[in-house]
Parts: C-alpha cells; sequence; structure tokens
C-alpha cells in the first residue's frame, strides 16, 4: 500500500467506518452476553429453548425478552443460519467459509473502487460481516437483539452488525443509481 494512499480521504473515512460499525456491536455483545458463552466453536448458550424477562441487561444467555413497547422488544435470539435464518441446517464451520469468501470478495471490491459512496457502503458491510463472523466463531452462531411486531405480524431479529450492513447496502444502491456522482454535461 502507497503511504499516501492513506491520506486518501475514501480510505480514511470508510476504515473508520468499517471499525465503528464492527466495534460497536462487539461492544453491545460484550456488554449483554454472558463470559461463560465464550467458548471458541462450543456455543455453550446457543440452544436456550425457553424464555424469560432478566432482571438485569448483563449476563444474557439467550432466550431473554424485555417487552420495551407494544411494537418493539429487546430480546438475545441465536441465529444458527445466515441472514435471516438461512441456512440454517448447514455446520457452523461451512457458514464460516461461506461468510469469509464474501468478507474476502467485498474487501476486494472495496480495495480497487475510488468513489466515496461505494468505499463507505463495502466498508460498512466488511465490518458488520466481521463481527457476525466473530459470533459464529465465538458462539456458534449469530446474537440477535433487536424485534419489532405488530399483531401477528413480526419482522426479523436483527443486531447492530445487521444494521450497519443494510446501511452499507443502501449506500451501493445509491451509487447504483447515481447519487453522489459527479453530473457530467453531454455535449450536444
Amino acid at each position: 500500500m502507497n503511504p499516501h494512499s492513506l491520506r486518501n480521504p475514501t480510505i480514511l473515512v470508510s476504515l473508520m467506518a468499517a471499525i465503528f460499525a464492527f466495534g460497536i456491536d462487539r461492544a453491545q455483545k460484550g456488554f449483554h452476553i454472558a463470559a461463560e458463552c465464550y467458548a471458541i466453536g462450543q456455543a455453550l448458550c446457543v440452544p436456550v429453548p425457553f424464555a424469560y424477562i432478566p432482571e438485569t441487561l448483563t449476563g444474557w444467555r439467550g432466550g431473554e425478552i424485555l417487552n420495551l413497547t407494544p411494537f418493539f422488544d429487546y430480546v438475545l435470539v441465536w441465529n444458527t443460519g445466515i441472514s435471516y435464518g438461512l441456512l440454517d441446517g448447514l455446520p457452523a464451520w461451512v457458514l464460516g467459509a461461506i461468510m469469509a469468501v464474501a468478507i474476502v470478495a467485498l474487501a476486494i471490491w472495496w480495495w480497487r473502487a475510488h468513489e466515496m459512496l461505494i468505499r463507505l457502503g463495502l466498508a460498512l458491510c466488511i465490518g458488520g460481516a466481521l463481527s457476525n463472523a466473530l459470533d459464529r466463531l465465538l458462539y456458534g452462531a449469530v446474537a440477535d437483539f433487536f424485534h419489532f411486531h405488530w399483531g401477528s405480524w413480526s419482522f426479523y431479529i436483527f443486531n447492530l452488525a445487521d444494521m450497519a450492513i443494510t446501511f452499507g447496502v443502501i449506500l451501493l444502491l445509491a451509487d447504483l443509481v447515481g447519487l453522489g456522482r459527479k453530473v457530467t454535461k453531454k455535449p450536444v
């Protein structure tokens, strides 16, 4: 890497975004999840078949539910699949391999990109994906916390890393439709 390239604002801003996305998700999970759940590849806390209302916000093992509003619950649910529980039946090492390939592909795309919107979107996706990948390594599943619902309708349960990935994808779509690009006049 050229030392002057670190002064490139697209690299600096996007790296800070990736670190923020990764860090904020790790901090939230580190605050809530019980220390005994951390056992590389052991999945000690993942198969919790019950739900209870916790007395504190720390030491969660899975199944905790805090009903905050009629449409929002703060919970701890273990997602053993990939996005939205897809591929749930696959072994953790296969899901880890899929995630590793995706992260490497995103990193290559990030390195080759030059536009701020693309690099920022990719960095948010990478930061979130790395945090979820670390969950899979530490717990054998991804910890999800936010649950929106109304009546019988229920939205997917997600975490801060998923929010970073979603926002990253929105930025990539914004670039795709031309947002943030310089307008060039075509010769008549």
